[in-house]
């Protein structure tokens, strides 16, 4: 794995922004004192006039943002996921979602993968928030390919979004020409017959390594990336589910309202299936350096394979 690309998805989202930037005249960028960390400091260059330093200030921001949106311009409003949607969150909820305005969140250093900023600073709790504002669509990217891919598309849509991106450098795992991202619609990486494993964000190479260490037992296991938590493709899980009749999901988040979440309300309902949730279990996060955090958490391929193993 020492020579796969690597590439922090916060440093996705400051080239994608400025590379929008071009293109959509309307957009205008909003920061908390985080330019250089949240890498909209990269937009800041290219469009010093287009892009407003409000200080760590992130309620304030996103009223600015609000107010913009109904002047017609593509407000982004960026900080770090605890503070995007976890001290932000009544002015999202009543500022942004409530009206329903064009506003869009850039979360940044999101779950355990912030490493040594610690429990404070490891938001893990986000995407459950997110998912609770009426109309809020909430997009979880799983490498630079797709976290760029996904601004784009997000700057496209009417209406708020939400995008969490990570501090530590990812493997690009969808660098290949057939590679399609759509909002609300996942992707099979790998097809299979004995269980399925749902991940997002950087457990879709988790995912992906595990599925390999299983088919050397013989265990064949469908891989989908679902890279949006909501809208969820609905369609797609229970088609899975059914075929394979297990489903295990993995993320880099809380397994309380997050993607296991999703993915559980969805098949209770619709098609019943035996889940496990791999994520985080209902606890805070803990400093240290990001990779040891991933395996001590089980959120890495020899952690989720070790998981789905024991499962099935």
């Amino acid at each position: 794995m020492a020579d796969v690309k690597k590439i922090a998805t916060r440093e996705s989202y400051g080239n994608a922004l400025a590379e929008c930037g071009k293109d959509f005249p309307d957009l205008v960028v909003l920061d908390a004192d985080l330019a250089g960390a949240t890498k909209t400091g990269i937009f800041q260059k290219a469009f010093p006039d287009r892009h407003i330093d409000c200080g760590i200030a992130e309620c304030n921001m996103t009223g600015i943002a609000a107010g913009l949106s109904t002047c017609g311009k593509i407000p982004f409003i960026s900080s770090f996921a605890m503070f995007a949607a976890g001290r932000n969150f009544e002015q999202v909820r009543n500022s942004i979602g409530y009206p329903h305005l064009n506003v869009k969140i850039g979360a940044t250093h999101a779950g355990i993968t912030v490493g040594e900023d610690g429990a404070t600073h490891q938001c893990n709790e986000d995407v459950a928030l997110m998912r609770t504002i009426p109309g809020m669509t909430v997009i979880v990217p799983s490498d630079d390919v797709e976290a760029k891919a996904a601004v784009r598309a997000a700057i496209e849509m009417e209406g708020p979004v939400y995008l969490r991106f990570g501090r530590a450098a990812v493997p690009v795992i969808n660098d290949r020409p057939d590679y399609k991202f759509e909002i609300g619609k996942g992707v099979t990486l790998k097809e299979g017959n004995d269980v399925t494993i749902i991940a997002s964000g950087i457990c879709v190479d988790s995912a992906l390594q595990a599925a390999e260490k299983l088919a050397a037992d013989g265990i064949s296991a469908e891989v989908i990336n679902i890279h949006t938590i909501k809208p969820l493709d609905e369609e797609l899980v229970i088609a899975s589910a059914k075929k394979t009749g297990k489903v295990v999901t993995v993320e880099e988040h809380s397994v309380i309202g997050g993607l296991g979440g999703a993915v559980c309300e969805v098949l209770s309902e619709k098609a019943p299936t035996p889940v496990l949730r791999i994520g985080v279990q209902d606890r805070f996060g803990e400093s240290g350096p990001a990779g040891e955090l991933v395996k001590k958490y089980g959120l890495d391929g020899e952690g989720v394979y070790n998981s789905v193993k024991a499962f099935i």
